[in-house]
């Protein structure tokens, strides 16, 4: 059996190597960010259809110092009975590498069509939100908020 000699030098550049294609990734995904995606998730959210205003109601920090825990509220009016009701809530942020945020499910059983929660905002944009309903309508609102200083976690 014979036994590979590794050196410290071979480790180092190694690691080193490591460091800078991990380095690489966040320009590398801030460049993949294309706001076509989140009008493209909202066609298909739709299903090619005109979303609807009115009924969404985003509560959105109008200026955040903290990209990755920005907190919002969104409420829909719906009385949330057999007949009419939400089904879905989409969460799209334009900027964000990945616009696809969150998703939340409800029933009539849910009583209510609220949500509460902290998201990441890449950077200074408008989040929209769309309320898909049990009729296949969808309704949105939107929300802007401005990130300034420690967006996105970095700083």
């Amino acid at each position: 059996m014979q036994q590979t000699k590794i050196s410290r030098r071979r480790i180092l550049s190694a690691a080193g190597g490591a460091i800078a294609l991990a380095t690489i990734g966040a320009p590398l995904s801030d460049a993949l960010a294309n706001p076509k995606d989140a009008k493209k998730k909202l066609a298909e959210i739709t299903g090619g259809a005109k979303a609807k205003k009115g009924r969404v109601h985003v509560e959105l920090p109008a200026l955040s110092d903290q990209g990755p825990l920005v907190p919002i509220g969104i409420t829909v009016d719906s009385p949330m009975t057999d007949d009419d009701y939400v089904s879905e809530v989409h969460i799209i942020a334009t900027r964000n590498t990945s616009p696809d945020v969150a998703v939340f499910h409800f029933t009539p059983l849910s009583g209510r069509a609220e949500v509460a929660t902290r998201i990441r905002v890449r950077e200074s944009q408008i989040v929209t939100v769309a309320a898909k309903m049990n009729d296949g309508s969808v309704y949105v609102g939107k929300a802007r908020s401005r990130i300034v200083g420690g967006a996105g976690g970095c700083g």
